[in-house]
């Protein structure tokens, strides 16, 4: 009844003028106000005969249906919707969201028959999916706007957004979007070894369509034979996977000698016979193999882009980084208070995807030498090794007063943002005073010894930070964090030097818009870190 009241203008105490309608229908009047209970999106506007259809097309033109409550007795304004022209309720049920008009067409079979034109779902598709296209054209399939909106759009609009495959230690990026009158999932790789500024490639896995019989059509792109059937399974919001029912159309003629080579040219842009390092043979051969029993069957689970603060040292996002034999992966940088992480998207044999691979204090600032001591690497170890020390000092102090505080505790509960919050504050403020004082660059080359993979790294630097990255054995055996130093290049660069390893790793931003990838809260973001990494665990 409340509905009733605000759609038709009259309180209960007035009487529903729904009710009246009904009467006025059954004494041979031309009232259509009868209920419906459909709340699909699908369903919104649907049924109502020939009289429903050419009622639609009239509006549809610009040509209004007449109806007995379209206006008001002369001299009064509309008291309810009903009472207004249907081009006009074009108008207000086309700015409203989609998922909000079934309800609407529940109410009143005059509200349903409106529902039925197209113009208020073109609307809805390009605003809340950005379609672009010219929807007219989907007359000649017979395909409506809103089969497009409600069995395709809003029917899959859940799996929109970036995800990561579960590949084992493989991970990877993909990004479904819409594009045009297609769903496609799109996985991004890394540039070729070891071009770490060129941008992202990207192919195809799946497309979702909708064709001449009016159902959403999923097709598996992987191989070289072209779109074929596949299929989605949503399994829940932050989940879903895919299948493809044709594998055959993965294989080659030539066996998996040739699907090998094809592979290696488009992962890495080479032959195997360009690859003289044997390690590095066995780890692409290995990688091959692994990845390619899956036959895009796959899981994938949401990730979220890292939400930013006016504080960051640099904007949060995605990276391209060298690590090695293993060639480039992609690295997500967010930043935690006093701490910067980077988690690993796609991984290795050693650190698989949804590890921490670095972790940078930004509490404690590096001071370089000149260049020429930085050459010598006894000279930067020694410099990184008295910080590692006064970090290990500082957080053993820390604990001491912890456990002073917690033996001299009063029953009465401390109140928020105590002395807690008051530490990371002096902290965050000490690092913003040693920010402002850093020059705006100072010349930065690799020690002697250091190995890169990447020769042609900034000559320049802004700032340094101690920093610890993570080290393990095939297979993630005995894993341990190792200290380091984090350097900042520009705002698109960074790059890490691993002691340990002497060796250089550079990242570059993956300068890509990625649509609906923002987290709903910090809190989320923060779930979805630990949980990748569990996953990877």
């Amino acid at each position: 009844m409340a509905v009733c009241a605000r759609l038709c203008g009259v309180g209960p105490a007035r009487g529903c003028r729904r009710r009246g309608a009904a009467r006025e229908q059954r004494r041979g009047g031309a009232g259509d106000s009868e209920p419906d209970t459909d709340t699909d999106p699908e369903e919104a506007g649907g049924g109502g005969g020939d009289e429903d259809e050419a009622t639609a097309e009239r509006i549809e033109g610009g040509r209004p249906a007449s109806h007995p409550a379209e206006a008001g007795p002369a001299g009064r304004a509309p008291l309810s919707l009903l009472e207004l022209p249907p081009e006009l309720l074009v108008q207000i049920f086309g700015s409203l969201p989609g998922t909000d008009l079934p309800s609407l067409a529940r109410v009143c079979t005059t509200f349903r028959r409106i529902l039925r034109t197209d113009t208020i779902w073109r609307r809805r598709c390009r605003e809340e999916y950005g379609v672009c296209e010219n929807l007219r054209k989907l007359e000649i399939t017979g395909v409506s706007c809103r089969d497009v909106y409600a069995k395709l759009l809003h029917r899959y609009r859940h799996i929109l957004g970036l995800w990561q495959p579960d590949i084992g230690p493989y991970g990877g990026l993909l990004n479904v979007v819409v594009d045009g009158l297609f769903i496609i999932g799109w996985m991004y790789l890394p540039p070729h070894d070891p071009h770490v500024d060129d941008p992202m490639r990207f192919k195809p896995l799946f497309r979702i369509h909708l064709m001449e019989r009016k159902c959403a059509t999923v097709e598996c792109m992987y191989g070289h034979k072209g779109p074929h059937n596949g299929h989605i399974q949503i399994v829940k919001k932050d989940e879903f996977s895919t299948k493809c029912n044709q594998t055959d159309h993965h294989r080659m003629s030539g066996g998996r000698q040739e699907e090998f080579r094809t592979w290696l040219r488009e992962e890495w842009g080479r032959t195997l016979e360009d690859i003289f390092h044997e390690h590095m043979q066995e780890l692409i051969l290995m990688k091959f193999i692994y990845t390619s029993q899956y036959d895009n069957c796959l899981t994938y689970r949401r990730i979220y882009l890292p939400p930013s603060s006016p504080d960051d040292l640099i904007k949060p996002g995605l990276f391209k980084g060298t690590y090695g034999s293993h060639g480039l992966e992609i690295v997500m940088l967010s930043f935690h208070g006093k701490k910067a992480k980077g988690t690993k998207i796609t991984g290795d044999p050693n650190i698989p995807a949804g590890q921490q691979t670095v972790e940078i204090d930004l509490a404690h600032p590096l001071q370089l030498p000149d260049v020429e001591n930085l050459r010598d690497f006894s000279e930067l170890s020694r410099i990184v090794l008295e910080v590692q020390e006064q970090v290990r000092r500082e957080e053993q102090e820390q604990e001491h007063r912890q456990e002073e505080e917690e033996a001299a505790s009063q029953p009465a509960a401390k109140p928020l943002g105590g002395e807690g919050a008051e530490g990371e504050e002096t902290a965050a403020g000490a690092e913003g005073t040693t920010q402002d004082k850093a020059p705006a660059s100072q010349p930065f080359v690799l020690p002697m010894g250091v190995i890169s993979r990447n020769e042609d790294y900034p000559r320049t630097c802004r700032i340094c930070f101690y920093g610890t990255g993570l080290i393990a054995g095939h297979g993630f055996t005995s894993p341990e964090r190792t200290p380091g130093v984090f350097v900042l290049f520009d705002d698109d660069r960074f790059g890490f030097i691993w002691l340990e390893l002497k060796s250089f790793s550079l990242y570059s931003r993956i300068k890509v818009s990625f649509q609906n990838a923002e987290a709903p809260s910090r809190e989320a973001f923060d779930e979805m870190l630990k949980n990748i990494q569990s996953l990877a665990t």
